[in-house]
């Protein structure tokens, strides 16, 4: 028997906020989280790229110092989203062993691996923080998040690069579905703005160049596009079946309807250019959820303004769409955003949860002159989306070929 998974509790730290509210308030007024970076290393380093966008609240400003020093900044941008969404889920009562975290990261602790590099290179091996590993390995979020809030069905990572989160939520589904756990905090988390990501990024022309300009850097469908913006930070949602969540009283969000995920095969970093894979997911997810394309009232799109990224999804949505995707309103929220790899899409889970919600598409910010040959209903102030039942879908692609989909229904 198939059971009704909800969202009951949302939380993240973002480059537009420090919370889910004020992160979704920031979206909707049109503000862009892309700044100047202002690191000595960006300019000893002569970066090609010199901005990105940083979350805004650092993590020293909301954890405690002995939390800060045991976990890399991509565990502490975890736990800061994980405990807010578990307190906006009212902090459940749900015997441990039937609470579940399933949590993604793109790279990992990238911060502590090149930083214990150094300590090596420049003071020897004994000062080589005992800490390292547990810290530097893709699972450390997952295992913080567990720990700290006594999660003990499972603590699952997922590597999918920038599809990791998406697929954390898709998989969580599952385990829900499957019996595992009643209840499951799933999210993605991504703390790699750093000098080599940046040269290496920029040395594959996946970046954009606009340093004289950092807030109109990122412009989705825009013929202007050059690559993404980095971006950093984390979010969690609380699923649940929904016999636990109503027992309990618990508000909800929405319904998480389905997922879908699926490989290319097809290129280590560039998309199938006809979206083969892609449209696969979507059509995965639609299934899972028992509904059909004509379902499907909105679209938080992939959508990282790269030249061949945003052609590529465009065709994977035609393909499932036919000639109704001129018709759906489609946010593509990285504008704002800039990209965060791993954790971006357990976010834009949250404004697809959100605009479902409220029946409200945020908007995409920086469409000055939309490439004809992407001719979507794009989104550019937000836009009500009627009384009528809703059903979103929010894309993931990642590097490796790595396709995932997740889509929900108001209730």
């Amino acid at each position: 028997m198939t059971k009704k998974i909800v969202v009951t509790g949302i939380g993240t730290s973002s480059p537009l906020g420090g919370t889910a509210p004020d992160t979704w308030n920031a979206l909707l007024a049109g503000e862009s989280g892309a700044r100047a970076l202002t690191h000595d290393w960006v300019s000893e380093l002569e970066l090609p790229v010199t901005f990105a966008a940083e979350a805004k609240v650092r993590p020293d400003e909301v954890l405690e110092r002995q939390e800060i020093k045991r976990l890399d900044p991509m565990s502490q941008f975890a736990l800061i989203a994980s405990r807010e969404a578990w307190e906006d889920a009212g902090a459940p009562e749900v015997e441990p062993e039937r609470f579940g975290v399933e949590y993604s990261t793109g790279i990992g602790g990238l911060w502590t691996l090149l930083d214990a590099w150094d300590t090596l290179k420049e003071k020897g091996p004994r000062r080589v923080l005992p800490m390292t590993v547990p810290m530097l390995m893709p699972n450390a979020a997952a295992a913080a998040v567990s720990m700290h809030l006594g999660a003990r069905a499972f603590a699952r990572s997922d590597v999918s690069a920038c599809a990791s989160s998406t697929e954390a939520i898709a998989n969580a589904y599952d385990h829900l579905q499957q019996g595992y756990a009643d209840v499951v905090i799933a999210g993605g988390t991504e703390s790699a703005i750093h000098g080599i990501t940046i040269a290496a990024f920029a040395s594959m022309q996946a970046l954009s160049k606009r340093n004289d300009s950092p807030a109109t850097a990122s412009r989705p469908y825009d013929l202007t596009r050059d690559g993404f913006v980095m971006g950093e930070g984390a979010a969690s949602i609380v699923l649940e079946t929904e016999e636990h969540a109503k027992a309990r009283g618990a508000k909800i969000y929405a319904e998480l309807a389905g997922g879908g995920v699926t490989s290319d095969s097809y290129h280590i970093t560039a998309p199938d250019p006809e979206g083969w894979g892609a449209s696969r997911a979507v059509r995965a997810a639609l299934a899972q959820a028992g509904a059909t394309p004509d379902d499907v009232t909105h679209i938080n799109a992939h959508a990282t303004s790269t030249p061949v990224g945003d052609i590529a999804e465009y065709k994977a949505l035609l393909a499932v769409f036919g000639d109704r995707v001129g018709s759906i309103p489609v946010s593509a929220t990285k504008a704002s955003t800039g990209h965060l790899l791993g954790g971006t899409g357990a976010l834009e889970a949250i404004f697809t949860i959100l605009a479902v919600q409220q029946r409200l598409a945020p908007p995409t910010i920086n469409l000055t002159e939309q490439d004809p040959e992407i001719p979507l209903d794009v989104v550019t102030s937000p836009r009500a989306l009627g009384d009528r039942a809703q059903l979103a879908i929010s894309n993931s692609f990642g590097f490796g070929g790595h396709n995932s989909v997740v889509a929900f229904r108001s209730v």
